[in-house]
């Protein structure tokens, strides 16, 4: 069982899901020498990361493309200034 810190509010949760998934999770947890509580745990994590991940590259392109237009403007300028520095 894994012991919590006291500061974490630890709440149960009921689960449906199909026989086959719910069997290769506890095969896998008992590869790995976890409980399958804690192999799910560690699953339902990784998947988080792995949406806040996508969701900040989503949240950059999307801020990205409202500037594009600015720095190629600021670019331009760049570019005329290089081309004739008395400008």
């Amino acid at each position: 069982m894994v012991e919590y810190p006291y500061e974490i509010s630890v709440k149960n949760i009921a689960l449906k899901i199909p026989e086959e998934l719910l069997s290769d999770s506890a095969r896998f947890a008992r590869a790995l020498r976890l409980s399958r509580a804690e192999y799910i745990r560690l699953a339902i994590r990784r998947l988080n990361r792995k949406t806040a991940a996508r969701l900040r590259a989503k949240r950059l392109a999307e801020i990205s493309h409202k500037v594009r237009g600015e720095s190629m403007l600021v670019n331009a300028e760049f570019a005329a200034i290089e081309r004739d520095p008395d400008a």
